[in-house]
């Protein structure tokens, strides 16, 4: 598959070129960044973004001050900033020790998706800066992330009404990205730290680091090295390195149980929420599931469909697991239709080790250079 290859110095015109400045990119001999979209067909979509200057974002800063940093991930500072008209956003910073070209192809690689996408759901990019360094500009944040409201042992639980709203507007923002955007999009990352909430706790998705475009023609990705983050990989992608869809399905179903649970996708003894919740889900216990924080206090129907989707979305084998278009069916109708959904008895799925049980962590449980979240107000 072609790539375009780019200059620093042709950056802004990386989401205008026509035929004519295609053709003449990639003739171009001084290479210095692979860029991340595949010469598959012209865009008939120019992305709304602006280009900053350096100036302008260094004085929304101040200047990069520590006192604005608000996160920091595998290969980048996000600092909160205020614009000349008022408005607050939060500028991702690539790391200045991140020399590593793999590190700034995947910076790029959000620029190129995100710069693309449109929808209530999904984080919205307001522009980008590429002087004196590679810089992403976004709205910010006012609540963080789903991960650093759910999981802050001193404030208040989160009710069940946002929960589930949660839940549901991420599961709409993820079905635009397989199915509602130009080129399907796999976004390899899904986890409750890369949901973000805007004012009225509305859902977006966020961090585009490890996303692929995958062509309409391919049925999957095979990559290598394996990134992302434990308990939340699906088995097929971490065992053989396959990314399609049913990747992003997978992690959706952890996610769903860590918003009905409130604990945390690995806990302390290294035991995955998948295989905690799966002998839950299969006694039908599922007030064994609720946070406990919510005291009872939830809706019994909705959680009830909430648990049987997760219990879809985490099966092992990815030919079992719904499509994200499916998924907002199981969730958001009235009639729960378990029966559609059951797998023949010679094709049943036996109790497998996909767990991390087993496996000692000594850090965090983010595998290999997977980007954490960072647009929020404070990193989880």
């Amino acid at each position: 598959m072609p790539y375009l290859y780019l200059r620093k110095s042709s950056f802004k015109r990386l989401f205008s070129f026509s035929k004519e400045t295609n053709n003449t990119l990639r003739e171009e001999k001084i290479i210095e960044t692979k860029l991340i979209l595949p010469v598959i067909e012209p865009l008939s979509q120019k992305p709304t973004f602006k280009c900053y200057t350096y100036e302008e974002i260094f004085e929304a800063t101040d200047g990069f001050s520590t006192d604005n940093l608000v996160g920091r991930g595998g290969y980048a500072e996000v600092y909160r900033g205020v614009m000349k008209d008022g408005q607050v956003v939060a500028v991702k910073r690539l790391n200045r020790a991140a020399d590593d070209e793999r590190k700034e192809t995947e910076f790029l690689t959000e620029l190129g998706t995100i710069g693309h996408v449109h929808h209530p759901n999904v984080s919205s990019l307001l522009g980008c800066c590429i002087d004196n360094g590679l810089y992403l500009i976004f709205e910010f944040s006012l609540h963080g992330s789903v991960a650093s409201v759910l999981h802050d042992e001193e404030s208040p639980a989160i009710s069940w009404k946002l929960r589930y709203k949660i839940a549901v507007g991420t599961a709409r923002g993820l079905n635009y990205l397989h199915k509602g955007c130009q080129r399907r999009i796999i976004h390899r990352d899904i986890k409750a730290s890369n949901i973000l909430l805007t004012s009225d706790f509305e859902p977006q998705i966020s961090d585009f680091g490890l996303a692929k475009w995958l062509p309409t023609q391919w049925s999957h990705h095979s990559i290598h090295p394996i990134e992302g983050t434990l308990g939340y990989l699906a088995p097929e992608y971490f065992m053989h390195g396959i990314v399609d869809e049913k990747t992003d399905v997978f992690a959706f179903g952890v996610f769903l149980l860590e918003i009905v649970s409130g604990r945390r996708p690995v806990d302390g003894s290294h035991q995955s929420l998948s295989s905690w919740a799966k002998p839950i889900l299969n006694e039908d216990a599922l007030e064994k599931l609720v946070d406990p924080r919510l005291a009872g206090d939830y809706d019994v129907a909705q959680l009830e469909r909430l648990a049987f989707t997760a219990s879809l979305c985490i099966r092992s084998a990815a030919t079992w697991r719904p499509t994200m278009s499916e998924v907002l069916e199981v969730m958001e109708d009235e009639e729960l239709l378990k029966e559609k959904w059951k797998i023949p008895k010679d094709e049943e799925e036996e109790d497998e080790f996909w767990g991390f049980e087993d496996l000692e962590c000594e850090c965090d449980s983010s595998f290999s250079s997977s980007p954490l979240n960072s647009i929020s107000i404070s990193s989880s």
